[in-house]
């Protein structure tokens, strides 16, 4: 999607979930909330970009997935919480070695789950769809385990 000058949003910061994004309160030093015109951009720029949901998975063995999966995508884990259903993570980029903020966030929806992220670059204004294309292969790995 682009925005209206035909360029693509400035946007260094995505999520699942732009109403209630999962946070960085597990590890210190986090990102702050969306302002209306991030949000507004986002919405633009990734319409496409939502929770997964796993009907009929309990949400610790949706958190044993999530986990797993980023164990396997090689990220670093800052901070988990079984009980909260929270994982917070950091993913180098291959090329640059760009260090990236993950917050994962699993929730008890119905008889399932509902798996939230957040990718956050810590430099630069955009990061030109990296975090939106980490969240959807992600997402795609956990629905698949």
């Amino acid at each position: 999607m682009r925005t209206d000058a035909g360029r693509r949003a400035v946007l260094n910061d995505i999520t699942t979930d732009l109403a209630d994004p999962p946070d960085f309160a597990l590890a210190a030093g986090g990102p702050p909330a969306f302002d209306a015109r991030t949000i507004a951009e986002h919405a633009r720029e990734y319409p496409d970009l939502a929770p997964l949901l796993l009907p009929s998975v309990p949400v610790a063995e949706a958190y044993r997935r999530v986990f797993a999966s980023v164990q396997d995508h090689g990220w670093k884990v800052r901070a988990t919480d079984a009980a909260l259903g929270r994982v917070e993570a950091v993913a180098t980029t291959n090329i640059l070695r760009f260090r990236d903020d993950i917050a994962i966030r699993i929730r008890a929806d119905g008889d399932g789950s509902r798996i939230d992220m957040r990718s956050r670059s810590r430099l630069g204004k955009s990061d030109f769809g990296t975090n939106a294309r980490r969240i959807h292969a992600f997402l795609k790995a956990v629905a698949a385990a």
